[in-house]
């Protein structure tokens, strides 16, 4: 079988990309993903709050003690030791580009356009093949319109695409007015990719501290509903490619991902929760279903359920509520 597929330009072996997470926080890490099975390593991301902080720190120590005496130099900190998070994380891009085969796509991750989108340029010349930039944004201001919202992500894509040559993912939320327009948007601002989607992590209430507190729960399948329907709704429509992330835990998973329309589908609950050896698992898992159902490749498969090739398209939309709803059919019995 041909599993072979191409994202963003990159000719992969497979649809399974190892989607930003701490996999790939270490080099003996990386190599682990590549010799499992994954066709590429999309890296733990740079947060635009490191770049502020190590700027903010920087400044700090060049400016401090402007007015001391000669002698007091000495007492300055080693520089070196303030050129943690960005310096490190470009060090490991290069490593990674010299280690694996590979490719290797840097993730930034930001919420407003500024001087840390600099840093996309500087991803680039680590030697990174791509970039996905992971906008996560809560716009919790009252006053902040929809549109004020759209216009930021916009302009966050519109200024990195600026910065670099290599091809740009913008990885987004679900939580738009209209995801179809903000989709077309980004496709316009210059994303060679979309993926879908982020998921916003909740805080939860610790009741024995009276503290909010952060509370991470890895994904499941049943989350892969959402975004496999709007690639689903969206391929054919935006020039862009496509990857599912979030809820890709079995074959199957990946299997609907590619029929929806999919380029990739990426994972990292699954990896971290039952270990590396589930790539192999999964596309071994792939293989045999494409012999039993006589698909010779992924490509003869993508796309053949989106809504633009699907015998009842209104399944995508309103419709489909009515439908759900109209089958299910409790198991109970009434009592006599």
């Amino acid at each position: 079988m041909n599993l072979s597929t191409r994202y963003l330009g990159l000719d992969l072996p497979n649809p399974l990309v190892a989607s930003a997470s701490p996999l790939s926080r270490d080099l003996a890490s990386i190599r682990s993903l590549e010799d499992a099975g994954a066709a590429a390593v999309v890296m733990y991301s740079l947060f635009e709050e490191q770049i502020d902080w190590e700027s903010g720190a920087l400044d700090h120590f060049l400016s401090h003690g402007a007015e001391s005496y000669s002698e007091a130099l000495s007492y300055f900190p080693e520089m070196q030791r303030y050129n943690v998070g960005p310096d490190q994380y470009l060090e490991l891009i290069r490593r990674a580009k010299e280690s694996v085969r590979i490719p290797i796509i840097g993730s930034l991750n930001g919420v407003s356009p500024g001087g840390w989108t600099r840093y996309a340029q500087l991803i680039e010349q680590a030697g990174a093949d791509a970039l996905e930039l992971n906008i996560y944004y809560v716009p919790t201001d009252p006053m902040v319109s929809s549109a004020q919202v759209e216009e930021r992500y916009v302009d966050i894509v519109r200024e990195v695409r600026q910065h670099v040559s290599i091809p740009l993912a913008v990885k987004i939320g679900p939580y738009f007015t209209s995801t179809a327009y903000v989709a077309r948007r980004l496709a316009e601002a210059g994303a060679d990719g979309l993926v879908l989607f982020n998921r916003f992590y909740q805080p939860d209430f610790d009741l024995a501290n009276l503290e909010v507190v952060p509370h991470l729960v890895l994904s499941t399948s049943h989350e892969l509903r959402l975004p496999l329907r709007w690639v689903a709704i969206l391929y054919g429509r935006i020039s862009v490619d496509f990857a599912i992330t979030g809820g890709i835990h079995t074959e199957e998973d990946v299997l609907k991902a590619m029929m929806a329309g999919a380029n990739v589908a990426m994972m990292a609950s699954e990896l971290l929760k039952s270990g590396l050896g589930r790539i192999g698992e999964i596309l071994r898992g792939i293989g045999r279903w494409m012999a039993e159902y006589e698909y010779e490749s992924i490509a003869q498969m993508r796309g053949s359920m989106s809504q633009r090739h699907c015998a009842e398209p209104a399944a995508f939309e309103r419709a489909n509520y009515l439908k759900v709803l109209d089958s299910y059919r409790p198991g109970f019995q009434p009592v006599a």
